[in-house]
Protein backbone atom coordinates (compact mmCIF):
# COMPACT_ATOMS: atom_id res chain seq x y z
CA UNK A 1 0.00 0.00 0.00
CA UNK A 2 1.49 3.35 -1.06
CA UNK A 3 0.36 6.70 0.22
CA UNK A 4 -0.17 9.64 -2.12
CA UNK A 5 0.17 13.22 -0.94
CA UNK A 6 -3.24 13.99 -2.46
CA UNK A 7 -4.73 11.65 0.12
CA UNK A 8 -3.65 13.84 2.98
CA UNK A 9 -4.66 17.09 1.37
CA UNK A 10 -1.71 18.92 -0.12
CA UNK A 11 1.54 19.11 1.82
CA UNK A 12 4.35 21.56 1.25
CA UNK A 13 7.92 20.37 1.39
CA UNK A 14 9.61 23.76 1.56
CA UNK A 15 9.36 26.70 3.92
CA UNK A 16 6.30 28.89 3.59
CA UNK A 17 6.93 32.63 3.43
CA UNK A 18 4.02 34.95 2.58
CA UNK A 19 5.04 38.21 1.02
CA UNK A 20 5.51 40.95 3.62
CA UNK A 21 7.06 44.38 3.76
CA UNK A 22 9.41 43.79 6.67
CA UNK A 23 12.53 45.81 7.34
CA UNK A 24 13.75 44.67 10.74
CA UNK A 25 12.38 43.11 13.88
CA UNK A 26 10.20 45.47 15.91
CA UNK A 27 10.42 48.36 13.45
CA UNK A 28 6.64 48.79 13.24
CA UNK A 29 6.07 49.37 16.95
CA UNK A 30 2.79 48.30 18.53
CA UNK A 31 -0.07 46.13 17.24
CA UNK A 32 -3.41 45.80 19.06
CA UNK A 33 -5.55 42.66 18.86
CA UNK A 34 -9.00 42.19 20.39
CA UNK A 35 -10.78 38.90 21.06
CA UNK A 36 -14.14 39.51 22.70
CA UNK A 37 -13.88 36.02 24.20
CA UNK A 38 -11.07 36.68 26.64
CA UNK A 39 -8.25 34.11 26.97
CA UNK A 40 -8.05 32.52 30.40
CA UNK A 41 -4.95 30.34 29.89
CA UNK A 42 -2.15 30.01 27.32
CA UNK A 43 -1.90 26.24 27.35
CA UNK A 44 -4.02 24.54 24.65
CA UNK A 45 -3.61 21.20 26.41
CA UNK A 46 -5.64 22.54 29.33
CA UNK A 47 -8.31 24.32 27.31
CA UNK A 48 -10.34 23.47 24.23
CA UNK A 49 -11.43 27.11 23.89
CA UNK A 50 -10.51 28.66 20.54
CA UNK A 51 -9.68 31.96 22.26
CA UNK A 52 -7.01 30.24 24.38
CA UNK A 53 -5.60 28.13 21.53
CA UNK A 54 -5.24 31.14 19.22
CA UNK A 55 -3.69 33.46 21.79
CA UNK A 56 -1.19 30.73 22.67
CA UNK A 57 -0.36 30.21 18.99
CA UNK A 58 1.55 33.49 18.97
CA UNK A 59 3.93 32.04 21.58
CA UNK A 60 4.13 28.25 21.25
CA UNK A 61 4.23 26.43 17.93
CA UNK A 62 3.74 22.96 16.41
CA UNK A 63 5.98 21.03 14.07
CA UNK A 64 3.75 22.08 11.17
CA UNK A 65 0.70 24.23 10.51
CA UNK A 66 -2.03 24.42 7.89
CA UNK A 67 -2.05 27.46 5.62
CA UNK A 68 -5.08 29.30 4.27
CA UNK A 69 -5.57 26.60 1.62
CA UNK A 70 -5.40 23.71 4.08
CA UNK A 71 -1.85 22.87 2.95
CA UNK A 72 0.41 21.47 5.67
CA UNK A 73 3.57 23.58 5.89
CA UNK A 74 6.63 23.14 8.16
CA UNK A 75 7.19 25.41 11.16
CA UNK A 76 9.53 23.76 13.68
CA UNK A 77 10.02 20.88 11.27
CA UNK A 78 12.49 21.04 8.40
CA UNK A 79 9.99 19.47 5.98
CA UNK A 80 6.73 17.53 5.89
CA UNK A 81 7.42 13.77 6.02
CA UNK A 82 5.93 11.66 3.24
CA UNK A 83 6.36 8.15 1.92
CA UNK A 84 8.11 9.63 -1.10
CA UNK A 85 10.79 11.43 0.93
CA UNK A 86 11.23 8.55 3.38
CA UNK A 87 9.60 10.28 6.33
CA UNK A 88 6.64 7.89 6.44
CA UNK A 89 7.24 4.14 6.43
CA UNK A 90 5.81 2.24 3.44
CA UNK A 91 3.58 0.22 5.78
CA UNK A 92 2.21 3.54 7.19
CA UNK A 93 2.92 2.57 10.81
CA UNK A 94 5.44 5.32 11.62
CA UNK A 95 6.36 8.88 10.74
CA UNK A 96 9.73 10.53 11.32
CA UNK A 97 10.01 14.29 11.74
CA UNK A 98 13.24 16.31 11.52
CA UNK A 99 13.52 19.55 13.48
CA UNK A 100 15.09 22.58 11.87
CA UNK A 101 18.67 22.87 13.17
CA UNK A 102 19.50 25.75 15.48
CA UNK A 103 16.04 26.32 16.96
CA UNK A 104 16.00 27.90 20.40
CA UNK A 105 13.32 28.72 22.93
CA UNK A 106 12.60 32.33 23.80
CA UNK A 107 14.85 31.89 26.87
CA UNK A 108 17.76 31.00 24.58
CA UNK A 109 17.94 27.26 25.36
CA UNK A 110 17.97 24.74 22.48
CA UNK A 111 14.82 23.08 21.20
CA UNK A 112 15.25 19.32 20.92
CA UNK A 113 13.09 16.30 20.32
CA UNK A 114 13.12 15.70 24.08
CA UNK A 115 10.69 18.62 24.28
CA UNK A 116 8.41 16.98 21.72
CA UNK A 117 8.49 13.62 23.51
CA UNK A 118 7.72 15.39 26.78
CA UNK A 119 4.72 17.12 25.19
CA UNK A 120 3.31 13.70 24.31
CA UNK A 121 3.91 12.45 27.85
CA UNK A 122 2.29 15.58 29.24
CA UNK A 123 -0.93 15.20 27.25
CA UNK A 124 -1.25 11.44 27.67
CA UNK A 125 -0.35 11.23 31.36
CA UNK A 126 -2.79 8.77 32.98
CA UNK A 127 -3.34 10.95 36.05
CA UNK A 128 -4.08 14.13 34.13
CA UNK A 129 -6.55 15.50 31.64
CA UNK A 130 -5.70 16.83 28.19
CA UNK A 131 -8.06 18.87 26.04
CA UNK A 132 -6.26 17.70 22.88
CA UNK A 133 -5.99 13.99 23.65
CA UNK A 134 -7.60 13.00 20.34
CA UNK A 135 -4.51 14.38 18.59
CA UNK A 136 -2.74 11.24 19.78
CA UNK A 137 -5.49 8.78 18.90
CA UNK A 138 -3.82 5.56 17.73
CA UNK A 139 -0.28 6.56 18.77
CA UNK A 140 1.72 3.80 20.50
CA UNK A 141 5.06 5.54 20.97
CA UNK A 142 6.87 8.85 20.51
CA UNK A 143 10.68 8.54 20.55
CA UNK A 144 13.65 10.87 20.24
CA UNK A 145 16.01 9.17 17.78
CA UNK A 146 18.47 12.03 18.30
CA UNK A 147 18.19 15.71 19.22
CA UNK A 148 16.68 16.61 15.85
CA UNK A 149 14.93 13.38 14.83
CA UNK A 150 11.56 12.28 16.20
CA UNK A 151 9.79 9.01 15.45
CA UNK A 152 6.05 8.50 16.07
CA UNK A 153 4.78 4.92 15.90
CA UNK A 154 1.12 4.03 15.46
CA UNK A 155 -0.85 1.03 16.66
CA UNK A 156 -1.88 0.24 13.12
CA UNK A 157 -1.21 1.48 9.55
CA UNK A 158 -2.21 5.16 9.61
CA UNK A 159 -2.63 6.75 6.19
CA UNK A 160 -3.01 10.24 7.71
CA UNK A 161 -0.21 10.42 10.31
CA UNK A 162 -0.33 14.20 10.79
CA UNK A 163 -2.43 14.45 13.95
CA UNK A 164 0.28 14.79 16.61
CA UNK A 165 2.10 18.12 16.95
CA UNK A 166 0.39 19.90 14.06
CA UNK A 167 -1.87 22.93 13.96
CA UNK A 168 -2.66 25.42 16.68
CA UNK A 169 -4.16 22.66 18.82
CA UNK A 170 -0.91 20.67 18.93
CA UNK A 171 2.04 22.88 19.90
CA UNK A 172 5.30 21.74 21.44
CA UNK A 173 5.88 22.87 25.04
CA UNK A 174 9.23 23.21 26.78
CA UNK A 175 10.20 20.22 28.90
CA UNK A 176 12.29 22.29 31.33
CA UNK A 177 9.40 24.64 32.09
CA UNK A 178 6.67 21.99 32.46
CA UNK A 179 8.73 19.15 33.98
CA UNK A 180 6.96 19.40 37.34
CA UNK A 181 3.51 19.85 35.78
CA UNK A 182 2.64 16.29 34.78
CA UNK A 183 -0.68 14.65 35.55
CA UNK A 184 -2.74 16.09 38.37
CA UNK A 185 -0.17 18.84 38.91
CA UNK A 186 -0.81 20.40 35.48
CA UNK A 187 -3.59 22.91 36.35
CA UNK A 188 -1.61 24.28 39.30
CA UNK A 189 1.40 25.36 37.22
CA UNK A 190 0.20 28.93 36.88
CA UNK A 191 3.48 30.48 35.72
CA UNK A 192 3.93 27.95 32.94
CA UNK A 193 0.27 28.00 31.88
CA UNK A 194 0.13 31.81 31.79
CA UNK A 195 3.63 32.55 30.44
CA UNK A 196 4.82 29.58 28.40
CA UNK A 197 8.35 29.71 27.05
CA UNK A 198 7.92 29.37 23.30
CA UNK A 199 9.43 29.43 19.85
CA UNK A 200 6.86 31.75 18.30
CA UNK A 201 7.34 35.35 17.18
CA UNK A 202 6.23 36.79 20.54
CA UNK A 203 6.72 36.11 24.23
CA UNK A 204 4.42 37.05 27.11
CA UNK A 205 5.45 39.86 29.44
CA UNK A 206 2.19 40.09 31.40
CA UNK A 207 -1.00 38.04 31.44
CA UNK A 208 -4.16 38.96 33.26
CA UNK A 209 -6.61 36.08 32.73
CA UNK A 210 -9.94 37.07 31.19
CA UNK A 211 -8.59 40.55 30.51
CA UNK A 212 -5.39 41.46 28.70
CA UNK A 213 -2.10 39.94 27.54
CA UNK A 214 1.01 42.00 26.90
CA UNK A 215 3.66 40.54 24.60
CA UNK A 216 6.96 41.58 23.08
CA UNK A 217 8.91 40.33 20.08
CA UNK A 218 10.78 37.12 20.82
CA UNK A 219 14.47 38.10 20.65
CA UNK A 220 15.38 34.52 19.73
CA UNK A 221 12.83 34.03 16.95
CA UNK A 222 14.34 32.02 14.11
CA UNK A 223 13.83 34.74 11.46
CA UNK A 224 15.93 37.78 12.48
CA UNK A 225 13.72 40.14 10.42
CA UNK A 226 10.48 39.10 12.13
CA UNK A 227 8.14 39.98 13.69
CA UNK A 228 7.73 43.54 12.44
CA UNK A 229 5.91 44.55 15.62
CA UNK A 230 7.88 45.13 18.81
CA UNK A 231 4.94 44.79 21.20
CA UNK A 232 1.41 43.44 21.26
CA UNK A 233 -1.60 44.27 23.37
CA UNK A 234 -4.04 41.36 23.22
CA UNK A 235 -7.30 42.57 24.76
CA UNK A 236 -10.05 40.17 25.79
CA UNK A 237 -13.63 40.60 26.88
CA UNK A 238 -16.60 42.71 25.94
CA UNK A 239 -18.73 41.57 23.05
CA UNK A 240 -18.46 41.08 19.30
CA UNK A 241 -20.08 44.43 18.51
CA UNK A 242 -17.61 46.36 20.65
CA UNK A 243 -14.70 44.45 19.12
CA UNK A 244 -15.91 45.21 15.61
CA UNK A 245 -16.33 48.90 16.38
CA UNK A 246 -12.85 49.07 17.92
CA UNK A 247 -11.33 48.10 14.56
CA UNK A 248 -13.80 49.26 11.93
CA UNK A 249 -15.14 52.48 13.44
CA UNK A 250 -12.76 53.91 16.05
CA UNK A 251 -9.47 52.41 14.83
CA UNK A 252 -8.41 51.71 18.41
CA UNK A 253 -7.44 48.13 17.53
CA UNK A 254 -5.84 46.56 14.47
CA UNK A 255 -7.46 43.12 14.44
CA UNK A 256 -10.78 41.80 15.74
CA UNK A 257 -11.58 38.10 15.77
CA UNK A 258 -14.87 36.29 15.19
CA UNK A 259 -17.37 39.04 14.47
CA UNK A 260 -20.39 36.95 15.34
CA UNK A 261 -22.80 39.69 14.33
CA UNK A 262 -25.72 40.17 11.97
CA UNK A 263 -24.43 41.00 8.44
CA UNK A 264 -26.15 44.39 8.40
CA UNK A 265 -24.30 45.36 11.60
CA UNK A 266 -20.93 44.49 10.09
CA UNK A 267 -21.73 46.35 6.87
CA UNK A 268 -22.61 49.45 8.86
CA UNK A 269 -19.27 49.31 10.68
CA UNK A 270 -17.25 48.83 7.49
CA UNK A 271 -18.89 51.96 6.07
CA UNK A 272 -16.87 54.03 8.55
CA UNK A 273 -13.85 53.39 6.31
CA UNK A 274 -11.22 52.51 8.92
CA UNK A 275 -10.96 48.79 8.21
CA UNK A 276 -12.26 45.80 6.36
CA UNK A 277 -14.06 42.59 7.19
CA UNK A 278 -12.58 39.32 5.92
CA UNK A 279 -14.44 36.03 5.73
CA UNK A 280 -14.08 32.44 4.56
CA UNK A 281 -15.84 29.13 5.09
CA UNK A 282 -14.11 26.22 6.76
CA UNK A 283 -15.35 23.65 9.26
CA UNK A 284 -16.89 25.89 11.94
CA UNK A 285 -20.36 24.60 12.87
CA UNK A 286 -22.74 26.14 15.40
CA UNK A 287 -24.46 23.21 17.07
CA UNK A 288 -26.53 22.11 20.03
CA UNK A 289 -24.91 19.31 22.02
CA UNK A 290 -27.29 17.09 23.99
CA UNK A 291 -26.32 15.74 27.40
CA UNK A 292 -26.63 11.95 27.60
CA UNK A 293 -26.04 11.91 31.37
CA UNK A 294 -27.98 13.29 34.30
CA UNK A 295 -26.53 16.82 34.52
CA UNK A 296 -27.32 17.38 38.18
CA UNK A 297 -24.29 18.77 40.05
CA UNK A 298 -25.74 17.13 43.17
CA UNK A 299 -24.59 13.71 41.97
CA UNK A 300 -21.22 12.45 43.11
CA UNK A 301 -18.75 14.01 40.67
CA UNK A 302 -17.58 10.65 39.41
CA UNK A 303 -21.08 9.56 38.45
CA UNK A 304 -21.48 11.43 35.15
CA UNK A 305 -22.12 8.13 33.43
CA UNK A 306 -24.65 7.11 30.79
CA UNK A 307 -24.82 3.70 32.47
CA UNK A 308 -25.17 4.73 36.12
CA UNK A 309 -27.08 7.98 35.57
CA UNK A 310 -28.48 8.34 32.06
CA UNK A 311 -30.25 11.55 31.17
CA UNK A 312 -33.92 11.32 32.21
CA UNK A 313 -35.24 12.18 28.75
CA UNK A 314 -32.40 12.99 26.34
CA UNK A 315 -31.32 9.36 26.49
CA UNK A 316 -34.34 8.76 24.24
CA UNK A 317 -33.40 9.34 20.57
CA UNK A 318 -37.03 10.17 19.77
CA UNK A 319 -36.88 13.18 22.08
CA UNK A 320 -33.58 14.34 20.58
CA UNK A 321 -34.94 13.97 17.05
CA UNK A 322 -38.10 15.89 17.95
CA UNK A 323 -36.03 18.78 19.31
CA UNK A 324 -34.06 18.89 16.06
CA UNK A 325 -37.16 18.71 13.85
CA UNK A 326 -38.67 21.75 15.61
CA UNK A 327 -35.79 24.04 14.51
CA UNK A 328 -35.97 26.29 11.44
CA UNK A 329 -32.31 26.42 10.39
CA UNK A 330 -32.97 28.66 7.39
CA UNK A 331 -34.38 31.30 9.73
CA UNK A 332 -31.40 30.97 12.08
CA UNK A 333 -29.05 31.63 9.15
CA UNK A 334 -31.09 34.64 8.06
CA UNK A 335 -31.19 36.12 11.56
CA UNK A 336 -27.62 35.41 12.58
CA UNK A 337 -25.30 35.18 9.59
CA UNK A 338 -26.82 35.98 6.20
CA UNK A 339 -24.38 35.09 3.43
CA UNK A 340 -21.79 34.14 6.05
CA UNK A 341 -23.83 31.10 7.08
CA UNK A 342 -25.70 28.15 5.64
CA UNK A 343 -27.87 25.46 7.23
CA UNK A 344 -26.18 22.16 7.91
CA UNK A 345 -27.03 18.68 9.18
CA UNK A 346 -23.41 17.68 9.79
CA UNK A 347 -20.52 18.73 12.01
CA UNK A 348 -18.05 18.21 9.13
CA UNK A 349 -19.31 20.59 6.41
CA UNK A 350 -16.07 20.57 4.40
CA UNK A 351 -13.87 19.69 2.57
CA UNK A 352 -16.31 18.22 0.02
CA UNK A 353 -14.91 14.68 0.26
CA UNK A 354 -15.91 14.50 3.94
CA UNK A 355 -19.07 16.62 3.94
CA UNK A 356 -22.38 14.81 4.29
CA UNK A 357 -24.95 15.73 1.66
CA UNK A 358 -27.86 14.80 3.94
CA UNK A 359 -30.46 17.56 4.24
CA UNK A 360 -32.90 15.70 6.51
CA UNK A 361 -32.85 18.48 9.07
CA UNK A 362 -33.34 21.48 6.81
CA UNK A 363 -37.15 21.62 6.83
CA UNK A 364 -38.82 22.51 10.12
CA UNK A 365 -41.50 19.90 10.91
CA UNK A 366 -43.49 20.79 14.02
CA UNK A 367 -46.24 18.26 13.28
CA UNK A 368 -43.71 15.46 12.94
CA UNK A 369 -41.87 16.56 16.09
CA UNK A 370 -45.11 16.57 18.10
CA UNK A 371 -45.97 13.12 16.78
CA UNK A 372 -42.57 11.79 17.90
CA UNK A 373 -43.07 13.08 21.45
CA UNK A 374 -46.56 11.58 21.50
CA UNK A 375 -45.04 8.29 20.38
CA UNK A 376 -42.39 8.53 23.11
CA UNK A 377 -45.13 8.85 25.75
CA UNK A 378 -44.78 12.53 26.59
CA UNK A 379 -48.28 13.88 27.31
CA UNK A 380 -49.22 17.56 27.52
CA UNK A 381 -50.36 18.72 30.94
CA UNK A 382 -52.92 21.42 31.70
CA UNK A 383 -50.22 24.10 31.34
CA UNK A 384 -49.09 22.76 27.97
CA UNK A 385 -45.85 21.24 29.26
CA UNK A 386 -45.37 17.58 28.44
CA UNK A 387 -45.00 15.07 31.25
CA UNK A 388 -43.93 11.43 31.37
CA UNK A 389 -43.77 9.23 34.47
CA UNK A 390 -44.26 12.31 36.62
CA UNK A 391 -41.32 14.22 35.06
CA UNK A 392 -41.79 17.46 33.16
CA UNK A 393 -40.02 18.00 29.85
CA UNK A 394 -37.94 20.81 31.36
CA UNK A 395 -34.78 21.83 29.49
CA UNK A 396 -31.90 23.98 30.74
CA UNK A 397 -30.30 25.41 27.60
CA UNK A 398 -26.90 27.07 28.04
CA UNK A 399 -24.43 28.86 25.81
CA UNK A 400 -21.90 31.68 25.94
CA UNK A 401 -22.90 35.33 26.12
CA UNK A 402 -23.19 36.75 22.61
CA UNK A 403 -25.95 38.65 20.81
CA UNK A 404 -26.36 36.13 17.97
CA UNK A 405 -26.38 33.18 20.37
CA UNK A 406 -29.00 34.83 22.57
CA UNK A 407 -31.12 35.45 19.43
CA UNK A 408 -30.77 31.76 18.61
CA UNK A 409 -31.71 30.79 22.15
CA UNK A 410 -34.85 32.92 22.01
CA UNK A 411 -35.99 31.37 18.72
CA UNK A 412 -35.23 27.81 19.76
CA UNK A 413 -37.00 28.36 23.08
CA UNK A 414 -40.07 29.54 21.20
CA UNK A 415 -40.10 26.44 18.99
CA UNK A 416 -39.45 24.02 21.83
CA UNK A 417 -42.11 25.70 23.98
CA UNK A 418 -44.62 25.21 21.15
CA UNK A 419 -43.53 21.57 21.21
CA UNK A 420 -44.52 21.27 24.86
CA UNK A 421 -41.18 21.78 26.58
CA UNK A 422 -40.42 24.10 29.47
CA UNK A 423 -37.20 25.89 28.53
CA UNK A 424 -34.87 27.84 30.80
CA UNK A 425 -32.14 29.85 29.11
CA UNK A 426 -28.71 30.42 30.58
CA UNK A 427 -25.75 32.31 29.15
CA UNK A 428 -22.26 32.40 30.60
CA UNK A 429 -19.38 34.73 29.89
CA UNK A 430 -17.33 33.17 27.09
CA UNK A 431 -14.12 33.49 29.10
CA UNK A 432 -15.68 31.23 31.75
CA UNK A 433 -17.72 28.95 29.49
CA UNK A 434 -14.74 28.05 27.30
CA UNK A 435 -12.10 28.58 29.99
CA UNK A 436 -11.64 25.00 31.17
CA UNK A 437 -11.28 25.95 34.84
CA UNK A 438 -11.79 22.63 36.70
CA UNK A 439 -13.17 24.56 39.67
CA UNK A 440 -15.93 26.33 37.74
CA UNK A 441 -19.40 24.77 37.45
CA UNK A 442 -20.14 26.79 34.30
CA UNK A 443 -17.71 25.37 31.73
CA UNK A 444 -18.91 23.60 28.64
CA UNK A 445 -16.89 20.58 29.79
CA UNK A 446 -18.77 20.31 33.11
CA UNK A 447 -22.04 20.58 31.13
CA UNK A 448 -24.39 20.99 34.10
CA UNK A 449 -27.27 21.61 31.68
CA UNK A 450 -29.48 19.55 29.40
CA UNK A 451 -28.25 21.07 26.15
CA UNK A 452 -25.53 23.55 25.28
CA UNK A 453 -24.74 25.50 22.14
CA UNK A 454 -21.37 26.54 20.72
CA UNK A 455 -19.22 26.14 17.64
CA UNK A 456 -15.87 24.49 17.08
CA UNK A 457 -13.75 23.11 14.28
CA UNK A 458 -10.53 21.23 13.64
CA UNK A 459 -7.01 21.85 12.37
CA UNK A 460 -6.40 20.94 8.76
CA UNK A 461 -8.66 19.29 6.20
CA UNK A 462 -8.91 15.72 7.48
CA UNK A 463 -11.53 15.13 10.23
CA UNK A 464 -10.16 11.87 11.69
CA UNK A 465 -8.88 13.28 14.98
CA UNK A 466 -11.87 15.59 15.29
CA UNK A 467 -14.31 12.70 14.97
CA UNK A 468 -12.22 10.83 17.54
CA UNK A 469 -13.38 13.42 20.09
CA UNK A 470 -16.49 11.28 20.53
CA UNK A 471 -14.61 8.06 21.25
CA UNK A 472 -15.52 6.22 24.47
CA UNK A 473 -13.23 7.44 27.25
CA UNK A 474 -12.75 10.97 25.95
CA UNK A 475 -15.46 12.43 28.18
CA UNK A 476 -14.51 15.14 30.72
CA UNK A 477 -14.57 13.78 34.28
CA UNK A 478 -13.01 14.53 37.65
CA UNK A 479 -9.98 12.30 37.14
CA UNK A 480 -9.09 14.22 33.95
CA UNK A 481 -9.47 17.60 35.65
CA UNK A 482 -12.69 17.95 33.61
CA UNK A 483 -10.68 18.05 30.38
CA UNK A 484 -11.88 16.08 27.38
CA UNK A 485 -13.67 16.62 24.09
CA UNK A 486 -16.63 14.23 24.39
CA UNK A 487 -19.00 16.71 26.06
CA UNK A 488 -22.09 14.53 25.52
CA UNK A 489 -20.54 11.52 27.29
CA UNK A 490 -21.38 9.57 24.11
CA UNK A 491 -20.12 5.99 23.92
CA UNK A 492 -20.90 3.55 21.11
CA UNK A 493 -18.56 0.61 20.39
CA UNK A 494 -19.79 0.59 16.78
CA UNK A 495 -18.69 4.20 16.40
CA UNK A 496 -15.26 3.42 17.88
CA UNK A 497 -14.85 0.44 15.54
CA UNK A 498 -15.64 2.64 12.54
CA UNK A 499 -13.10 5.20 13.79
CA UNK A 500 -10.49 2.45 13.81
CA UNK A 501 -11.48 1.55 10.25
CA UNK A 502 -11.07 5.18 9.18
CA UNK A 503 -7.62 5.30 10.79
CA UNK A 504 -6.36 2.40 8.67
CA UNK A 505 -8.07 3.35 5.38
CA UNK A 506 -5.83 4.83 2.68
CA UNK A 507 -8.21 5.28 -0.23
CA UNK A 508 -9.29 8.92 -0.38
CA UNK A 509 -12.86 8.29 -1.48
CA UNK A 510 -13.31 5.49 1.05
CA UNK A 511 -12.03 7.75 3.80
CA UNK A 512 -14.67 10.25 2.79
CA UNK A 513 -17.41 7.64 2.96
CA UNK A 514 -16.41 6.47 6.43
CA UNK A 515 -16.02 10.00 7.79
CA UNK A 516 -19.46 10.95 6.46
CA UNK A 517 -20.94 7.88 8.10
CA UNK A 518 -19.31 8.72 11.43
CA UNK A 519 -20.60 12.30 11.36
CA UNK A 520 -24.08 11.07 10.47
CA UNK A 521 -24.03 8.59 13.36
CA UNK A 522 -23.70 11.57 15.69
CA UNK A 523 -26.20 13.81 13.93
CA UNK A 524 -29.00 12.76 11.55
CA UNK A 525 -28.91 9.11 12.69
CA UNK A 526 -29.05 9.77 16.44
CA UNK A 527 -29.30 13.55 17.05
CA UNK A 528 -26.73 13.34 19.84
CA UNK A 529 -25.38 16.49 18.19
CA UNK A 530 -27.89 18.85 16.56
CA UNK A 531 -26.04 20.90 13.90
CA UNK A 532 -27.50 24.31 13.12
CA UNK A 533 -25.33 26.55 10.95
CA UNK A 534 -22.17 26.09 8.88
CA UNK A 535 -20.58 29.38 9.87
CA UNK A 536 -18.23 31.38 7.75
CA UNK A 537 -15.38 32.87 9.75
CA UNK A 538 -15.67 36.67 9.83
CA UNK A 539 -12.98 38.88 11.32
CA UNK A 540 -11.76 42.42 10.70
CA UNK A 541 -8.49 44.29 10.40
CA UNK A 542 -7.53 47.93 10.09
CA UNK A 543 -6.58 49.37 6.73
CA UNK A 544 -3.07 49.97 8.06
CA UNK A 545 -2.41 46.32 8.98
CA UNK A 546 -0.69 44.34 6.26
CA UNK A 547 0.10 40.65 5.88
CA UNK A 548 -3.20 39.36 7.26
CA UNK A 549 -4.27 36.10 5.61
CA UNK A 550 -7.50 34.68 7.05
CA UNK A 551 -7.11 30.99 7.77
CA UNK A 552 -10.04 28.71 8.58
CA UNK A 553 -7.89 25.56 8.82
CA UNK A 554 -5.68 26.61 11.75
CA UNK A 555 -5.30 29.47 14.20
CA UNK A 556 -6.33 32.81 12.69
CA UNK A 557 -3.05 34.13 14.08
CA UNK A 558 -1.05 31.46 12.25
CA UNK A 559 1.06 33.99 10.32
CA UNK A 560 1.23 36.84 12.85
CA UNK A 561 5.00 36.86 12.36
CA UNK A 562 4.32 38.22 8.85
CA UNK A 563 2.03 41.08 9.87
CA UNK A 564 3.34 44.61 9.32
CA UNK A 565 2.25 48.23 9.33
CA UNK A 566 1.28 49.75 5.99
CA UNK A 567 2.85 53.20 5.84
Amino acid sequence: MRLKTALWGAVALGAFAPAAALAERGSDGQVNIIYWQAPSILNPYLSGGTKDIEAASMVIEPLARYDQNGVLVPYLAAEIPTVENGGVTPDLTAITWKLKPGLVWSDGSPVTTADVVFTYEYCTHPEGGCAQLSKFDGVSAVEAVDDLTLKITFERPTPVPYGPFTGGQGPVIQKAQFANCLGAAAPGCTDANFKPVGTGPFRVTDFRPNDVIQMEANPNYRDPAKPAFATVTFKGGGDAAAAGRAVLETGEFDYAWNLQLAPSVIQGMVAAGKGQAVSAFGTLVERIETNLTDPSPDLAEGERSTLKHPHPFLSDPLVRKALSMAIDRELLVEVGYGQAGRPTCTIVPSPPNYASTRTDCFAQDMAGANALLDQAGWVRGADGVRVKDGRRLAILYQTSTNAVRQDFQALVKQWWTELGAEVELKNVSASVFFGGDPGSPDTFQKFYADVEMYANNFDGTDPQNYLANYRCGNEPRPETGWQGENMNRYCDPAYDALLDELARTANFEERGRIARQLAEMLTVDSYVVIPLVDRGRVSAHSNSLGGVVLNTWDSELWNVADWYRIK
